[in-house]
């Protein structure tokens, strides 16, 4: 229970920031607080349209900011009262929130996603071996001819392409030098049941940390040809979701952010949260993705056509210019 002392004093530090900063925030969660302080309900509020593809632009994760419930917003205002009061350097969460990278990719002129995704991409990833290999969301490097990985303490570091797979979403990237940072371990999302809470960790340390819960574990078909047979969702949304690490309550990586949906649970009530690719999809390509860059065996056949389902029936909304389509 939050005290009326701790109330006010919650809603004061709130109102100075509505008036005040508009940075992208999200909470500093430690472990002793994290199921204290996790979201006892969820957002009602109406549906946001998904991000198509880019690391989020701050006008629009304002728009999920203020697009949240009360208690999702005095979750992340107490969470910062908290953090301010507690920040301790050498936290579990400060340990948890370095192997959370900002990646930054230059994607080929010529390359077919550039239309819709740009040709700079900006995102976070997560430093899951010693050797300054670099898992993200694969729509953030596909098609890139360079990349770098910039620390949360600005330390900026080139990283080459190393693989990408279209059907988990996964890519990979590896620095030219080591990372010295800890590796997040990898967990089982298997494991992982709705209700769980969990932790989103997106680049810029543990002010970008954030408390949500598992809310739906179900499949996922995106109109780019991309269908997962179980995705993770979350809620409230997190403002930085584009390669953003998942965490259990062991601290292990159980999922990658992929994108922002207006109805996390699946159900009538549009409840805006978070899409993740689940991390137990990794281990079986790993190694084809670090050998060759790809996954084995024949390629996945690809139409170049973003279609929607309306009404019963698929809606072409889009067809990749010099695609098979």
């Amino acid at each position: 229970m939050i005290s009326r002392s701790c109330s006010r004093s919650v809603i004061s530090n709130c109102r100075r920031r509505r008036s005040g900063s508009r940075s992208r925030r999200a909470a500093h969660i430690s472990e002793r607080n994290l199921l204290e302080f996790a979201p006892t309900s969820l957002s009602r509020t109406g549906a946001f349209m998904p991000n198509r593809f880019a690391a989020v632009p701050g006008r629009l994760a304002r728009m999920v900011l203020r697009g949240a419930s009360v208690a999702a917003a005095l979750l992340v205002c107490a969470s910062l009262v908290l953090a301010q009061q507690h920040a301790q350097q050498n936290s579990p969460v400060e340990e948890l929130a370095s192997a959370v990278v900002r990646i930054r990719t230059h994607i080929n002129p010529d390359g077919r996603t550039v239309e819709g995704l740009g040709r700079e991409r900006d995102g976070s990833g997560i430093v899951i071996d010693a050797d300054g290999l670099v898992l993200t969301i694969g729509y953030l490097m596909v098609e890139a001819y360079a990349a770098e990985v910039v620390e949360n303490n600005g330390h900026t570091v080139p990283a080459n392409v190393v693989g990408y797979d279209h059907e988990t979403g996964f890519g990979l990237l590896r620095t030219i030098e080591p990372l010295k940072l800890k590796p997040m371990a990898l967990g089982k999302s298997a494991a992982v049941k709705e209700h769980d809470p969990v932790l989103i960790a997106s680049y810029g340390g543990a002010a970008m940390v954030g408390a949500a819960y598992v809310v739906a574990k179900r499949e996922f078909a995106g109109s780019w040809e991309y269908l997962l047979d179980e995705a993770l969702f979350t809620a409230p949304p997190h403002p930085a979701w584009s390669g953003a690490a998942l965490v259990n309550r062991e601290g292990k990586l159980v999922g990658v952010g992929s994108l922002i949906v207006s109805d996390a649970t699946g159900g009538s009530e549009k409840t805006p949260g978070n899409m993740f690719v689940p991390i137990d999809r990794l281990p079986p390509i790993l190694g084809d993705l670090i050998a060759d860059g790809r996954v084995a065996g024949p390629g996945r056949p690809w139409l170049g056509i973003n279609a929607e389902e309306v009404r019963g029936r698929l809606l072409v909304g889009r067809i990749t210019p010099g695609g098979p389509a």
